[in-house]
């Protein structure tokens, strides 16, 4: 069973955090305005390292190891959904793990992760479990129409994925993704793609930030708008799903859900169809680190440590671009450009695909703001 700790982890407290990325980077940054210390756990060096106030390099199957890390902090999250399922389930018998190890067993796997999603009568696009070549075939009859191909796990920015079509041959693609057990999803002409970011606390309350429209190019987040050009009801309907997701996990702290529109001609319930989620922070929530008095991180990092979460609200609209490979070698230039919000990740190896840091833009927010109420004069001595 779980080991708990009643009550919010004061200043000074540590956190765990599983992986040493650019996420866990932004994560402990967050953490450290609260004044509250991190631990990272990894594998491997990484940004995340330079920023940490402890930092552990070891197999995410050590268990001495990680019993010697639960030892030295008060809570432990992870900044990336490929963290052993039994791993966290072996944090857990000594401290507080959030979110929690079934938010891993679900978003790990696509075949389950949609089975789950469906099971809530939200809509996915439609799938097909494929074990053999022969599999893709019968998916692709019954869609009617092209599809995906991806990997049941381990996939992310565009790996373990190829595109097929009746006529292909669906052995060599099979072969492609090393014959792993995967799913086919029929491709959809969407009108764009969306994330729903949700914070939820232990407490179940909940925070959501306004949607970006997201563009993907080569399988990799290229930039993100918020807001999405959605009408009201759609948008409501998008935070509404995220939050059903969020609470049929009894999840704890920051979960992206990402969504397809299918626009205002779809079918009814069909506007909008859930593509997956990412039990995590998320870069398509980067631009709340300067458009929102409180980011996703410390959102975050406030639910692992059980304060009250902070307001989600935007103060100005906001465009974030990535910085892939070699981009990031004219800092120069984006450092002098004076209405630009500049974050680079520390990596030292530009190389193609590789994302080494992030600009966003702030534009005045389109409408007219609460007005602020004045300070009372302290009375006369």
């Amino acid at each position: 069973m779980a080991m708990q700790r009643m009550g919010p982890l004061p200043p000074g407290s540590t956190i765990g955090i599983l992986g040493s990325g650019q996420l866990g980077r932004m994560l402990a940054m967050a953490a450290a305005r609260l004044g509250l210390k991190c631990h990272i756990y990894a594998d491997a060096p990484g940004p995340a390292f330079d920023v940490a106030d402890r930092t552990t390099e070891g197999a995410y199957g050590d268990w001495t190891a990680l019993e010697a890390f639960a030892k030295r902090v008060q809570a432990v999250t992870y900044e990336f959904e490929n963290v052993p399922e039994a791993t966290a389930l072996f944090l857990a018998k000594h401290v507080p793990v959030r979110p929690g190890a079934k938010a891993l067993a679900v978003a790990q796997d696509r075949l389950t992760e949609k089975a789950f999603i469906t099971s809530l009568g939200i809509a996915v696009a439609p799938y097909h479990a494929v074990d053999t070549a022969a599999d893709i075939a019968a998916g692709l009859k019954a869609f009617g129409a092209p599809g995906i191909l991806k990997t049941r796990r381990l996939g992310y920015d565009g790996k373990g994925q190829v595109s097929v079509a009746p006529g292909d041959d669906f052995g060599a693609a099979f072969a492609e993704l090393g014959g792993t057990p995967s799913v086919l999803e029929q491709r959809l002409a969407f009108v764009r793609e969306i994330s729903v970011l949700v914070c939820r606390s232990e407490t179940g309350a909940i925070v959501t930030y306004d949607i970006p429209q997201n563009t993907h190019q080569g399988g990799i987040l290229r930039r993100s708008v918020v807001p999405a050009p959605l009408e009201d009801e759609v948008a409501l309907a998008a935070k509404v799903m995220a939050g059903q997701i969020a609470e049929a996990l009894l999840y704890v702290g920051l979960l992206a859900v990402e969504m397809f529109d299918l626009g205002p001609r779809a079918p009814e319930g069909q506007r909008l169809l859930v593509n997956e989620i990412a039990p995590r922070v998320h870069n398509s929530g980067h631009w709340t680190l300067d458009a929102c008095p409180v980011s996703q991180f410390e959102n975050h990092m406030r639910a692992v440590a059980m304060w009250p979460l902070g307001s989600g609200e935007r103060h100005s609209d906001a465009e974030m671009r990535n910085l892939i490979g070699e981009e990031a070698l004219a800092w120069r230039g984006l450092a002098a450009e004076q209405d630009l919000c500049v974050h680079f990740y520390g990596k030292n190896d530009p190389r193609e695909g590789r994302k080494m840091g992030h600009v966003t833009r702030l534009f005045p927010r389109e409408m007219t703001p609460a007005p602020v109420a004045k300070a009372k004069r302290a009375p006369k001595s």
